[in-house]
């Protein structure tokens, strides 16, 4: 995993010792965080169109709210990925490389 990666898992962990937080941080629970705040994000979008969508990030305050849902996500995925062992890189490359193999390139042997 990389370090920058590892620094940010750190930081989640000791925020949350520092507040007693750890019974809470259960598998379960963190995959709830980690739903709800996706969900956030995906409220943002709700109701726009297409072209609407893709200029969310042109206005600051829908900007910042975009980016504090992101760094919600990552943080919950983060946490649940320490408390499993997960390593969030490696499992990334094994899933690519599975649907490389799942999903190959049209004439490429598909």
């Amino acid at each position: 995993m990389s370090d920058d990666l590892q620094a940010l898992q750190r930081r989640l962990a000791a925020f949350a010792a520092a507040r007693r937080w750890q019974p809470y941080h259960t598998p379960k629970n963190l995959a709830a965080a980690l739903s709800v705040e996706a969900s956030e994000l995906l409220e943002i979008f709700q109701w726009l169109t297409p072209e609407e969508a893709a200029g969310v990030m042109d206005d600051a305050g829908t900007a910042h709210r975009v980016k504090d849902e992101v760094a919600d996500v990552l943080a919950y995925l983060l946490q649940f990925c320490e408390v499993l062992g997960i390593d969030p890189l490696t499992a990334l490359a094994a899933k690519i490389d599975r649907n490389e193999l799942r999903f190959p390139v049209p004439g490429e042997g598909g």
